[in-house]
This record gives C-alpha cells, sequence and structure tokens, in this order.
C-alpha cells in the first residue's frame, strides 16, 4: 500500500469511527454529574458544576469574607455590595441587585405556590422555600445565640434576633414614638393603633390585635406550657410575664433613676418612668 492509499484509509477509518458514534443533537444535555444527576450539553459546564461538590471555595469576598467555588459567583455577590439595585418589580417597587433575583422574586406575585410540605401543608412559590421550611419540622437548631443561648434553625432568624440585643431600635412608631428593633415588631404594633382585633379566643370570646397574642392567650385555658407564679398562684402564658411578675412580690427597689434618684422594683418599671424625663 502506498503512502498516499495510507493517507485515504486513514481518513476513511477516522471517518467511521466518527459515524458510530452516537449522534449528539445542539443543545443535547449528554453530560451527566455523577453526584446528583444534573445534565449539561458541554463538558467544561460539568467541570465547573463539579466544583460544587468538592467543598472547595477558592474564591473570597474582601468585603464580608464569604466564600464561592467559581469566579463568577464572587463577581456576581459583589453586587450586593455596590448598593445598586437597576431591577424593579413592576408591581410593588421593590428593587434588586440581580435581574435573577427580581424574576424569583416575581413568583410572589403570581400567587403560584406549587411546593406544598407533606407535614403541614404549607405552599411555596420556590422549591427553596419549601426546603427550608422542611427544616423547622426536623426540630433541629443548629444556630445558637452566644449572648442568650436561644436557637434557632435557620442563621438568618438567628441574624434578625441578634438585633435585639444590639439595643438599636431602627423602626419607630409615628403615632406613639415606641421604638422596635425590628421592622416585623413595629408592623404588628401599628395594629393595636387601628382598634382591629381580628383573632378572637374559642374558649372565653377575648379578641386580639394579633394571632401571637391570641395564642399565648390560649395557654391559659388548655393548660400547656403555662407558667404559675408559686407567691400567689397567677398563671402566665409566657416566662417573661411571670418574672415580671415576681417583682410585685418583693419590697426592693433596686433599680434607681439617675435624672431624679427614684426607685423602682424592675427595670420595666424605671424605663416607663424615664420617658418623663425624655418628653420635657
Amino acid at each position: 500500500m502506498t503512502s498516499t492509499q495510507k493517507d485515504q484509509h486513514g481518513a476513511r477509518s477516522q471517518r467511521s469511527q466518527e459515524a458510530d458514534k452516537p449522534h449528539r443533537r445542539k443543545g443535547e444535555k449528554t453530560y451527566s454529574c455523577d453526584e446528583c444527576g444534573k445534565d449539561f450539553t458541554q463538558a467544561g459546564g460539568l467541570k465547573t458544576h463539579q466544583l460544587i461538590h468538592s467543598g472547595v471555595k477558592a474564591y473570597s469576598c474582601d468585603l464580608c469574607g464569604k466564600s464561592f467555588t467559581q469566579a463568577g459567583g464572587l463577581k456576581t455577590h459583589q453586587l450586593i455590595h455596590s448598593g445598586v439595585k437597576p431591577y424593579s418589580c413592576d408591581l410593588c417597587g421593590k428593587s434588586f441587585t440581580l435581574a435573577g433575583s427580581l424574576k424569583t422574586h416575581q413568583l410572589i406575585h403570581s400567587g403560584v405556590k406549587p411546593y406544598s410540605c407533606d407535614l403541614c401543608g404549607k405552599s411555596f412559590t420556590q422549591a427553596g422555600g419549601l426546603k427550608t421550611h422542611q427544616l423547622i419540622h426536623s426540630g433541629f437548631k443548629a444556630h445558637s445565640c452566644e449572648l442568650c443561648g436561644k436557637s434557632f434553625t435557620l442563621a438568618a432568624h438567628l441574624k434578625k434576633h441578634q438585633l435585639i440585643h444590639s439595643g438599636v431600635k431602627a423602626h419607630s412608631c409615628e403615632l406613639c414614638g415606641k421604638a422596635f428593633a425590628l421592622n416585623s415588631d413595629l408592623q404588628r404594633h401599628l395594629v393595636t393603633h387601628s382598634g382591629i382585633k381580628a383573632y378572637s379566643c374559642d374558649f372565653c370570646g377575648k379578641s386580639f390585635s394579633d394571632k401571637h397574642y391570641r395564642n399565648s392567650h390560649l395557654r391559659i385555658h388548655t393548660g400547656n406550657d403555662v407558667y404559675c407564679c408559686d407567691q400567689c398562684g397567677k398563671l402566665f402564658t409566657t416566662d417573661a410575664q411571670l418574672q415580671q411578675h415576681m417583682f410585685s412580690h418583693t419590697e426592693e427597689r433596686p433599680y434607681k433613676c439617675d435624672l431624679c434618684e427614684k426607685s423602682f422594683k424592675s427595670p420595666h418599671q424605671l424605663k416607663k418612668h424615664q420617658q418623663i424625663h425624655t418628653r420635657k
């Protein structure tokens, strides 16, 4: 066989091998991740994805220290620190740093909640919301407050709770001036000014402006998680209420006002008194 014939034979052989390979249509996802089963159209996409499973996060944010497996993830994250939110929701005006975040947010307005919890039936617009919710049913609370020991299922709930200890109360009521650490507490408080008490006790008919107050009240009737004063037998729905009540059984007044030297049994009474000085 001549050199030319060998070259022609080799070319035909290569074409034959290519023909034997399964034909891949454009856009077809033929590369699968062995860890989670996710499919990709290109080998490079699969390789990049597999970094997630490796646990290696080589790209760190200089501003907050958060780490990422990919440079693109870090770059996208850094937009949050820029403060620029060019993507706004047409329905409620809320703005977002990323277009993807806006798209995810808009699902809320659609009213469609295709992801339901098998344990309690609560529905969610996103699979991630359901997954996060299911942690509540697990009873596992991995995030603890270093100051008071209270534990939380989610890191976000711990972070929110820690605002209470900071002493910063950035959310003020325009009607009475009362300030709150959390906006959610302010919103709950505002209902008290409306006079609306939409939540009623099925046992005695007493009405409440907030369902949490109603639920706490119900404990008196059910006997569940009720705190009893060992001095007078009075019942309370929370331990905090019991501790506040216990001051009434002592004659000591260890809490003094720096402005007028008046003394009080509890820090709550002192704080209430000091409002008189701030109004002047």
